[in-house]
């Protein structure tokens, strides 16, 4: 029983990554479950068993992607030069930082499958940066903002820095600026 479970397990991990290949290609609306089951050698009724919908699989590429990131723990622990090292690892997997943010660019139309995803998980991760600033500055930062206003805006940084080095990455260095961000934010 054990065996099957862990072959069940490997087998939805190797369709997550198949899909993570066809969403990068043709993005959510162009990727079909037909052409992610060819890549990983199932038919669309044989990936069905792993994953029913469409949006169940986006939402497991999703989370996976999430689990890339923090190696598997959860951020309350994570510090500044923490967030500095995530943003130099996102730019060596540039396919990765592609997805993600095709994805979340798709997910503010009403109908998208991965909105809600995105909403939650942006209230999460505003949550996660105000502990990070309030770690390092306590409850006031230099410019004088909560950690929950700054939080936001951290959150818009290493985002918006993500897709101007997706768009032009000879002229945005994504983790020198990012490092600038710090310094500006007054970094210890």
């Amino acid at each position: 029983m054990a065996a099957a479970r862990a072959r069940s397990e490997e087998r939805r991990a190797e369709i997550v990554r198949a899909a993570l290949n066809v969403i990068a290609e043709r993005g959510y609306r162009g990727a079909t479950l037909g052409a992610v089951a060819e890549q990983v050698g199932l038919t669309q009724q044989g990936l069905l068993h792993y994953f029913p919908t469409k949006e169940a699989l986006l939402v497991a590429v999703l989370e996976e992607r999430d689990q890339w990131d923090t190696g598997g723990a959860a951020r309350e622990g994570w510090r500044l030069d923490l967030l500095d090292s995530l943003v130099e690892y996102n730019a060596m997997r540039p396919g990765i930082v592609q997805t993600f943010s095709a994805l979340l660019g798709e997910s503010v139309t009403e109908d998208h499958p991965a909105r809600d995803f995105f909403t939650r998980r942006y209230a999460q991760v505003r949550g996660e940066m105000a502990s990070v600033l309030r770690a390092e500055y306590g409850d006031r930062l230099p410019g004088g903002l909560t950690p929950e206003q700054a939080a936001p805006l951290l959150t818009a940084v290493m985002d918006g820095l993500q897709y101007q080095w997706l768009l032009d990455p000879e002229a945005v260095d994504m983790p020198a600026a990012f490092r600038d961000f710090l310094r500006l934010l007054g970094a210890r």
